[in-house]
């Protein structure tokens, strides 16, 4: 089916203004139905969770809803889905309570790597610190920005206990071969937690498929609000024994979730994945479960997804095209298999001059190291990093073109 832009464009109220949104793998744009989801279940009669009145019914329905719909999207069991503050507070608390109840120590390794976000290093190196674990590095390659099933496979052993994997790098956009990566882990007996923070935006997943022991992210990436989810094996989840108040449910996934839920998020979650689910449809987000002709919503979350990899693949290509055509532009996002997420550094300039320039000509691309701090040092960038680029689901050729000029206009003032 063909992918009407403007049709999802006509979906977000932030490009009214103009500004070409180049962002979107820091946090996407928020479509009117998200808001519009958000908005009415703030100004709901809602209360706490429960079964007596309509408010606490509206309550409880909103999060068995939210479940689904990341179920559907993640492709898990809904009694799986974890809510909470972010992906980094998530992966906090479960590091520190699976180093606990697995009885991690001296002699047993945790793997990391070099690719990740800070949010699937950090949280993994202060677990095992504190109970004097080894962590082992599985290093990136700089030369071609790839992480490589052998840089893991080398740092394992029968004392790993766990591997810590992106889906995709959030700076350069590598996407590791994860089902090679998790069938090397498992054979040594290990667990793996994957970081699909940026893959969620771009490609539709399969945790069961995958084999993913644990896998996490954040839906303020996917068009909807801030929240971050994580959800994982069932056998696993319901071994763990998360730090938590006496009252509070002791079910999985409620165990893990520390306090009430923000109903007005889960809400806005849902409604994202309605409207990824209605990308095929030229823009229009579907509103139930099942549509009228009896498709799925992870039947019609295939089909979008599909539409969006033509649609951003294109973009991509027209944006790495153009990139190399102008003088000293060095690309960093190398890898054979990637995300439309564009890394590049100007020789001469600084990123955070790039970033300025395309701001004031109405182009947002911005410049860190995107807390992808380990890989910002290892392709020699430092903590100045480079310019992202991010295609979006209401990205455009003529933004492209746009950014293509800004960039030639620094060239051209050096």
């Amino acid at each position: 089916m063909r992918y009407d832009v403007a049709a999802v464009r006509a979906l977000f109220p932030a490009l009214e203004g103009g500004t070409a949104h180049f962002d979107g793998p820091g946090g996407s744009q928020t479509p009117t139905p998200v808001a519009e989801a958000v908005a009415r279940t703030m100004t709901s009669s809602i209360a706490n969770r429960g079964s007596v009145t309509a408010a606490e019914q509206l309550a409880e329905r909103t999060v068995v809803e939210a479940r689904a719909a990341m179920a559907d999207l993640l492709g898990t069991d809904p009694a799986t889905v974890v809510f909470g503050r972010s992906m980094t507070a998530n992966t906090m608390d479960l590091a520190r309570t699976l180093a606990r109840c697995h009885g991690w120590g001296p002699g047993d390794e945790v793997v990391v790597t070099s690719l990740d976000h800070d949010g699937n290093v950090r949280p993994w190196v202060i677990a095992a610190e504190a109970v004097g674990a080894t962590v082992r590095w599985a290093e990136l390659d700089p030369a071609t920005g790839e992480l490589p099933l052998e840089a893991v496979q080398e740092v394992l052993s029968e004392r790993t206990r766990l591997v810590a994997v992106t889906a995709a790098s959030n700076l350069i956009g590598t996407r590791p071969d994860l089902p090679a990566i998790v069938d090397a882990v498992h054979h040594v007996g290990a667990l793996v937690h994957v970081d699909a923070v940026h893959l969620a935006a771009h490609d539709l997943l399969d945790r069961d498929v995958l084999g993913a022991d644990l896998l996490a992210c954040s839906p303020y990436k996917f068009l909807g609000p801030h929240l971050g989810v994580t959800c994982g094996r069932a056998d696993l989840l319901e071994g763990l024994r998360p730090d938590k108040l006496l009252p509070s449910s002791d079910a999985v996934p409620e165990r893990f979730e520390l306090g009430t839920l923000p109903y007005e998020l889960l809400a806005g979650t849902t409604a994202a994945v309605e409207v990824l689910a209605g990308l095929a449809r030229e823009g229009e987000g579907a509103s139930a479960h099942q549509d009228p002709d009896g498709s799925t919503r992870r039947e019609r979350l295939i089909a979008s997804f599909a539409a969006l990899h033509e649609h951003e693949e294109a973009l991509r290509t027209h944006a790495e095209d153009g990139l190399r055509s102008i003088d000293g532009v060095r690309l960093h996002s190398r890898a054979a298999h990637r995300t439309p997420t564009l890394l590049f550094t100007l020789d001469g300039v600084e990123p955070s001059a790039v970033h300025r320039h395309l701001a004031a000509v109405g182009v947002n691309a911005p410049a860190s190291h995107f807390y992808a701090w380990e890989a910002s040092h290892r392709l020699g960038l430092g903590a100045s990093g480079g310019v992202r680029v991010g295609i979006a689901p209401y990205t455009t050729a003529e933004e492209v073109d746009r950014l293509l000029t800004g960039v030639a206009e620094v060239v051209a003032r050096r």
